[in-house]
């Protein structure tokens, strides 16, 4: 698969190791294999990849998993195809988590 990168450094995913078994569900839901699997747990190859879809939070049966659905990266490319200006593409600031907001977004 093609890996894809929606906008650089702004994805909400997040893995807690700790609580991952290295199940492999989230290997079995993600469109875009943002994860891989090494010998204890999954580790994340791609977070840019991430379209933040949320299936990987909602199918870990650990809740290893982290990822505001709906909002970001996904949202930010179609708004901007879509040609909206004006709305909060990234989270309510209109920003990414990390505060800064990318070149595609609003």
């Amino acid at each position: 698969m093609n890996h894809l990168t929606y906008l650089k450094d702004v994805v909400t995913l997040n893995l807690d190791k700790e609580k991952c078994t290295g199940c492999g569900m989230c290997l079995e839901v993600c469109p875009h294999e943002v994860f891989k699997m090494n010998t204890r747990h999954v580790e994340i190859q791609n977070r840019d990849a991430c379209m933040e879809c949320g299936a990987c939070s909602r199918n870990c049966p650990f809740d290893a998993i982290a990822v505001q659905a709906g909002v970001g990266c996904a949202a930010a490319v179609i708004n901007v195809i879509l040609g909206r200006t004006d709305q909060p593409c990234c989270g309510e600031s209109g920003c990414s988590p990390s505060g800064k907001k990318p070149a595609a977004c609003c």
